[in-house]
């Protein structure tokens, strides 16, 4: 694996003590996975990672173990790890899971906005449209993943973060797999309509249209068809 293709430093990952040893590389690993710098079913190897950032396979395999537990990657013994590649049944899943836990987070963030945050929100947006038509793929995709994150914040609730964190890290995979090119993971559109349902504090539309809004996204992905046991 190319060192050029991990970085140090994510601003997603899960929080660890700080002394862990094996953080530098989950950190990396994840990181590649959110910005499809690892594709889905590439193979991790364990002495290039060992190499790059100076660090027994002890060490290393501690690191992978984590990402295989939140299903980022999948590990067979004797073979080693590599990057998941999710289904469709478990894509409807994961997209059904984010749909309520999203809708439930507009509703709380409805309920308690302030002026203030709605004007952050709406900063976040001009960021985003300002990315979009500077072609500046990575910078906008990283934005509009944000800002379902931005929301969960405003929740104040940290297990829906969590939750949301762990959604969405899956959902980079599935969208590596399978959004058509040029086809845009999140609508801008879509963003602009949640925050003035926000604005207005009205819980029930804003849920109304994140559900929309989850559901193009996951429409606009091309699932191949799911194989049929054969009965014997």
């Amino acid at each position: 694996m190319p060192a050029a293709t991990i970085p140090r430093k994510t601003a997603t990952a899960k929080a660890v003590p700080a002394a862990t040893l094996d953080q530098p590389v989950y950190e990396a690993v994840l990181d590649a996975v959110m910005h499809g710098q690892l594709r889905p079913g590439e193979r991790l190897g364990e002495p290039a990672l060992c190499e790059r950032f100076g660090v027994s396979r002890t060490v290393v395999r501690q690191a992978l173990h984590r990402l295989a537990e939140l299903r980022i990657l999948d590990i067979v013994p004797n073979k080693g790890a590599t990057v998941a590649r999710p289904g469709p049944k478990e894509t409807r899943e994961i997209f059904a899971a984010r749909r309520v836990v999203e809708a439930g987070i507009v509703r709380m963030v409805a309920a308690r906005i302030t002026h203030g945050e709605v004007q952050r929100l709406t900063q976040r947006l001009r960021a985003e449209h300002e990315a979009l038509h500077q072609q500046d793929h990575a910078r906008w995709v990283a934005l509009a993943g944000g800002f379902h994150l931005a929301l969960a914040e405003l929740s104040g609730n940290a297990e829906l973060q969590r939750i949301l964190s762990d959604l969405m890290t899956r959902c980079s995979l599935i969208v590596a797999l399978y959004e058509a090119p040029g086809e845009a993971s999140c609508e801008h559109a879509e963003h602009e309509q949640l925050v003035e349902w926000l604005a207005l504090r009205d819980g029930e539309a804003a849920a109304g249209a994140m559900e929309r809004h989850l559901l193009a996204l996951e429409a606009r992905l091309r699932l191949p068809a799911e194989e049929v046991p054969v009965a014997s």
